[in-house]
């Protein structure tokens, strides 16, 4: 698990998820990921009215649940799923600001979803991939997720011009990075690319007047160490029956994310995906039980990988301590939160964008045939209701972009497979 072959630092090398690159330059990386996840980790609880702190907390400890069940093998980072949003709000008839006063029934349907997501996982590792397979092949696993998540940093993270301006100076920085620099500094392009833009901020904001100034008083403050206030599920029928439909998400989550690593790295992830389920449903499990939000493998710290060329699992085990760190420190995350929103906007849009291309690179890689009727509306029906977040009303229940996109390319492929092609 800890075995890791040592590799020299190289512009061109590619570094294989049973490989790392020397200690100081895997924390560097360990921390590009922390900041990869962070924006997502600590937006999700803040739209459910949950503490954003435990979530930090919690997708440390779930990676490192993720790392242990999966033996090291699975390159990926354990953060919360936009994909219980929707089903939380609803179920706990959150309001939309503050803290979330029905928590607990939430908590008790995401503790259930991590136990259906398990069994799933469970089932997986007994009958063997194929019937996953066939019921997600390729052209049903391609991630909308990055295409789903585009509209909220283009339209909730940059609420003048001037902030909207900064995203692109943050993106630019970013490729200023990946196609200028070498060495380390290329391959932590997402880092660099974020602290450049923040220093650029600061000078307008802080030292011209332009904009809002960076608030610095919040990191000075907060303590240096302080455990987060922990909240117990409550289970309720209504709540658990809203939520568990989750898991099936879920599973479409992550099956994409391996499918999208095995592309990348060239390494069969089948024999893993069942463990991947039961490592991540574990981590949902373990995290709805003391107040954290549902979480899944991060497509997020996947475009990391995919810009960096570093597949490797030991900068994920670095993360998951760092986050561990974060949860407890009330400082580390204000001075996290310092980071202007409009520069973690246009970090996100980066990594979103980078999200959708390694999606879309699984049907190259399966050799998709477009050709066929039944690939091409599968495809197309799906991409749009990601994209275009198509949510439906039912009976109380609420599905948003990514359940339809993610349920209708299933029923979709199920159905037009019956027929000519």
């Amino acid at each position: 698990m800890f075995n890791w072959t040592l590799r020299d630092p190289s512009d061109s090398i590619v570094v294989a998820p049973d490989e790392r690159l020397p200690w100081p330059h895997t924390i560097a990386l360990g921390m590009q990921h922390v900041v990869a996840m962070f924006g997502s980790t600590v937006l999700a609880p803040l739209l459910m009215g949950f503490d954003p702190n435990i979530a930090v907390l919690m997708s440390g400890v779930g990676t490192l649940i993720f790392f242990i069940v999966t033996a090291g093998k699975v390159p990926s980072y354990v953060g919360s799923s936009f994909a219980f949003i929707s089903v939380v709000i609803v179920s706990s008839g959150y309001a939309g600001k503050g803290p979330n006063a029905n928590i607990g029934v939430a908590l008790g349907g995401i503790v259930a979803c991590g136990a259906v997501y398990g069994l799933i996982g469970v089932g997986v590792i007994a009958s063997g991939t194929r019937w996953i397979e066939r019921l997600m092949p390729p052209v049903v696993t391609v991630a909308v997720i990055g295409l789903n998540l585009a509209a909220i940093p283009v339209k909730n993270m940059a609420p003048t011009g001037f902030d909207a301006w900064m995203q692109v100076v943050t993106f630019m920085s970013i490729g200023v990075v990946a196609v200028f620099t070498g060495g380390m500094v290329r391959r932590l392009l997402i880092l660099v690319g974020l602290i450049l833009a923040s220093i650029i901020y600061a000078v307008l904001t802080n030292g011209m007047g332009i904009g809002t100034p960076i608030d610095t008083a919040l990191v000075a403050n907060a303590a240096w160490f302080g455990a987060p206030q922990f909240t117990p599920p409550v289970f309720e029928t209504r709540a658990i029956a809203m939520i568990v439909p989750v898991a099936l998400i879920l599973v479409a989550e992550n099956l994409g994310h391996l499918k999208a690593v095995a592309a990348m790295t060239g390494r069969d992830m089948d024999p893993h995906i069942g463990r991947a389920f039961v490592g991540d449903g574990i981590a949902t499990m373990v995290s709805g039980s003391v107040g954290g939000t549902g979480v899944t493998t991060y497509a997020e710290n996947i475009g990391v990988m995919a810009a960096t060329r570093i597949y490797s699992t030991a900068p994920f085990l670095v993360a998951a301590l760092f986050a561990l760190l974060l949860g407890f420190s009330p400082k580390f995350g204000a001075l996290i939160q310092t980071i202007p929103l409009a520069v973690m906007g246009g970090v996100s849009i980066v990594v979103f964008g980078l999200i959708a291309i390694a999606g879309t690179r699984i049907w190259f890689d399966n050799k998709v045939d477009f050709a066929d009727s039944r690939n091409l509306l599968v495809a197309a029906i799906t991409l749009v209701l990601g994209t275009g977040d198509f949510t439906l009303k039912f009976f109380g229940f609420i599905i948003g972009g990514i359940g339809t996109a993610t349920f209708g390319a299933i029923m979709l492929n199920a159905v037009l497979s019956r027929g000519k092609r």
